[in-house]
């Protein structure tokens, strides 16, 4: 693995962290949540640094079903995360208290929240088509380089397992009312331990990377197939 790859592995590993950070931040000061925000902004940027051959070549090739997926989540959540982060600046009363902000607070309020929710899940998604890279970067990093039917199976059962618990954690925590602003309020369980509110921000997230991954996976094998047939016609 080059340095160059790992540093990009290395900083979508603290968007992650940070990400969930900032979903839970209940558990968090309102000066620690600006700060995390403001360390997202920094993570945000250097990504999209790190990743500028991808973002140069998009007016360039053939647009395929996968890649129409991968360029409408990354625009979605390019969306997202300045509408978060825009929002959020705009509310700060630690971070950029400096700036000459007022009025329309609720309206702030309503974009952070729908951006931040759509943010999360959009970004977990984008993860998603992304993990099969990652999933051989870590089998060649352990020296599994080999296929395995029987590491295959139990990583299915891990998934199915942690996307069921997802389905459950989405409705436990109606993250639907917030997608679609029926809940201007968010409602925490503060009985709830928060080791345990990051289980079921981390199970959401998973769900989220298994949809993406298994339709992107399902992509890429409709398109070889399709190669197969042109090739055999000629």
């Amino acid at each position: 693995m080059g340095d160059k790859t790992a540093v990009r592995h290395l900083v979508d590993l603290l968007m992650t962290v940070v990400l969930v950070l900032l979903m839970a931040y209940f558990l968090t000061e309102q000066e620690i949540h600006e700060w995390l925000g403001a360390g997202m902004l920094v993570l945000f940027l250097i990504h999209h640094i790190l990743n500028r051959k991808w973002l140069k070549a998009l007016n360039r090739g053939k647009y395929t079903p996968f890649r129409v997926l991968q360029t409408a989540l990354v625009l979605l959540v390019l969306f997202c995360m300045l509408g978060s982060m825009l929002s959020g600046i705009w509310m700060s009363r630690y971070v950029f208290d400096f700036l000459p902000t007022q009025g329309r607070m609720g309206l702030a309020r309503a974009a952070h929240l729908l951006c931040a929710y759509w943010g999360f899940l959009l970004l977990s998604a984008h993860l998603g088509l992304h993990w099969g890279i990652m999933l051989g970067a870590a089998r060649k990093a352990v020296g599994n380089k080999k296929p395995s039917a029987l590491r295959t199976a139990v990583l299915r059962v891990l998934t199915a397992g942690i996307s069921g618990y997802g389905v459950y954690a989405f409705s436990k925590h109606q993250i639907a009312d917030y997608l679609f602003l029926r809940s201007h309020f968010v409602f925490f369980d503060y009985e709830q331990p928060p080791a345990l509110y990051a289980l079921d921000l981390l199970a959401i997230m998973g769900l989220c990377i298994a949809l993406s991954y298994y339709l992107g996976k399902a992509f890429q094998r409709r398109a070889v197939r399709q190669t197969i047939q042109k090739e055999d016609h000629l």
